[in-house]
């Protein structure tokens, strides 16, 4: 693979292609919230959370916000709001069957 913009899409999108990731993301858009919190919304274990928002902070995809003993995460809006809202817009504009074709079926 080429050096440069290949290669930094695809650690870009390889870091988001975990389903844990991408809803903590979500979850994250809507509220910051402490690593319990989290846990406890999508119904994980919390060390489960804790693993998969590490390679979410090393690319500054959340951040953390330190409230007496509590990390708050909360999520780059700039970043993940344009993605999902881009995401968005391909499955209702592209997507001929609403979206459908971007869901794997087993």
């Amino acid at each position: 693979m080429k050096k440069g913009l290949s290669e930094t899409c695809y650690k870009f999108f390889v870091n988001l292609s975990n389903p844990t990731r991408l809803a903590a993301l979500e979850k994250l858009m809507k509220k910051p919230m402490s690593v319990t919190e989290l846990a406890d919304s999508l119904g994980q274990e919390q060390s489960m959370i804790s693993h998969n928002l590490k390679p979410l902070l090393e690319c500054n995809f959340v951040y953390i916000e330190r409230q007496g003993k509590k990390r708050i995460y909360s999520a780059n809006q700039e970043t993940v709001g344009a993605l999902f809202k881009a995401v968005e817009n391909h499955a209702n504009k592209y997507c001929p069957t609403g979206g459908k074709c971007l869901i794997r079926e087993n």
